[in-house]
């Protein structure tokens, strides 16, 4: 018996969930899977909390205000309980007829993540240009094989998230942390459809923020648990710098030059030794702090207002 867990995150999508819901059921049903639906109404302004409520079956969680689409889905992902997770977007973009297929490859591959690819977007040319400037960037930087990571619609083995927490627009890049972890990642092509109702939430902003987080998961796949390596590393390439001036300063000296004709190499001794041994002390207090990472549980970045269950 396949159990899954499907994990919606909504903000803003009364025209939306009531048949995304009733498309998420048909296609459970129809594939005879013991499922849950959980919802997540990431502080809407509209009546999608409202419609939800009047769903069944499903779990809506309701967060205390808008906390970003990552937030919504780590609380989601926590609250699931079945053997898969699912998560897609609540725009209706994503097709729920697609999760048989994907579950399916999945299991006939021995993956751990299947990530979708929408290989034929129904977007606006803007956004899709957008994307593929990110995803090129984002191979360029990550390196984790997927050719869509801001495709919602994902399958995961549950035991993907033990000891997980998402922050900032992570939620883009979870393959990349998993396959850091030693998971394993594939990709399947996916249904795209246009959007009829709602508007989209996607801005400029956002993608600033995917491209920080972008960075910071290169950090984390290279030097998460080595941070000396980097640091410490670039320190010792600054002093050796300063060592070539000083050597540069004495041979000037020896040579007759006056030094308060040419102070550039004393000055640029002093300026690369210092830095050098600022980053190398930045990377033994980064050593420090990840091993107080490791050690300590990570408080949640959003604040749950309410849960419904709806059997």
């Amino acid at each position: 018996m396949t159990r899954i867990s499907v994990v919606v995150p909504v903000y803003n999508e009364e025209g939306n969930v009531a048949d995304l819901h009733k498309e998420i059921v048909d296609v459970c049903k129809a594939n005879n899977y013991t499922f849950e639906i959980i919802f997540i109404d990431d502080g809407s302004s509209d009546r999608t909390a409202e419609i939800c409520k009047t769903l069944t079956p499903i779990k809506l969680i309701q967060m205390r205000k808008n906390f970003g689409q990552t937030a919504a889905m780590d609380a989601g992902i926590k609250a699931a309980q079945y053997d898969y997770i699912v998560t897609m977007d609540g725009d209706r973009q994503n097709d729920p007829a697609d999760i048989p297929m994907m579950i399916q490859y999945l299991q006939d591959n021995g993956l751990d993540v299947v990530s979708g690819w929408r290989k034929n977007r129904k977007d606006t040319l803007m956004k899709r240009f957008t994307s593929r400037g990110a995803n090129l960037l984002r191979h360029m930087i990550v390196h984790d094989g997927i050719h869509d990571s801001g495709c919602s619609l994902k399958v995961y083995r549950r035991q993907c998230f033990e000891g997980m927490n998402l922050y900032g627009e992570q939620h883009r890049f979870i393959p990349a942390l998993l396959k850091i972890k030693g998971f394993s990642v594939g990709e399947a092509v996916v249904h795209h459809r246009p959007r009829i109702a709602g508007k989209t939430k996607y801005n400029w902003k956002r993608t600033i923020k995917g491209f920080v987080d972008m960075v910071s998961v290169w950090f984390w796949s290279k030097f998460a648990s080595r941070p000396l390596h980097l640091l410490g590393g670039a320190g010792l390439g600054f002093i050796g710098l300063g060592g070539v001036c000083a050597l540069w300063s004495i041979i000037l000296f020896v040579c007759g030059y006056k030094m308060s004709n040419n102070i550039i190499p004393p000055l640029l001794t002093i300026f690369f030794v210092i830095i050098g041994v600022l980053l190398f002390i930045f990377g033994l207090m980064s050593e420090i702090m990840m091993k107080t990472y490791y050690g300590t549980h990570v408080d949640t970045p959003y604040s749950i207002k309410e849960v419904t269950n709806n059997p």
